[in-house]
């Protein structure tokens, strides 16, 4: 991959976080592209995460962090009074 699709996808990264929970950061993209694709992954091949999640319990406790983080974030997004 060239630097300026990596440049221009990371943008693209932040602002997804962004309208989904309110912060930009690097960490908080981060977070987002591992919900996402995790996301992606379970809905197309669930036998894969289920097995995943019985082979990672840990890892998955934290996939649920994550996925808890964000849904909290943009819940509070969204309860936030429009001006």
């Amino acid at each position: 991959m060239n630097s300026e699709f990596e440049r221009d996808f990371q943008a693209l990264l932040e602002k997804t976080a962004e309208l989904l929970t309110g912060d930009s950061s690097a960490e908080m993209a981060d977070k987002v592209k591992v919900w996402a694709v995790y996301n992606h992954i379970h809905k197309s091949m669930p036998a894969l995460t289920k097995h995943w999640n019985q082979v990672h319990p840990d890892s998955q406790l934290e996939m649920r962090r994550i996925f808890e983080e964000i849904h909290d974030l943009n819940q509070a997004l969204k309860d936030q009074p429009k001006p």
